[in-house]
């Protein structure tokens, strides 16, 4: 998958599939598109407008939930949260997985 490049060609394994995966299911709202099962994605759009001190651990708690769904994923953990821009929580953390751990993050608008 070429994010710049918008486009999706040849095959991917282990890490690789599982940035892919990571980056996909953070990219979709749940319940916004009926062709993805009800189990897909992260729910954020109910976030808006909440305070940082709610913000935070449910952010965790949802990133958590939406990507422990896929079973190569083992754990996510080393939650952290950077506030210095107004109404943004920008959340970094590791996913742990079959393959090793992988480091992502998650940008929310509140």
């Amino acid at each position: 998958m070429d994010l710049n490049g918008n486009s999706v060609q040849g095959f991917v394994d282990g890490q690789e599939a599982m940035k892919q995966m990571i980056f996909r299911t953070l990219s979709t709202e749940r319940y916004q598109f009926i062709i993805y099962p009800w189990y897909y994605g992260i729910e954020t759009f109910d976030l808006y407008g909440e305070p940082v001190t709610y913000v935070c651990p449910e952010l965790e708690r949802r990133i958590t939930e939406a990507l422990t769904v896929d079973t190569r994923v083992t754990g996510v953990g080393d939650f952290e949260h950077d506030l210095s821009v107004k109404g943004v929580v920008h959340t970094s953390f590791t996913v742990h997985t079959i393959f090793g751990d992988i480091k992502a993050e998650k940008e929310v608008s509140i």
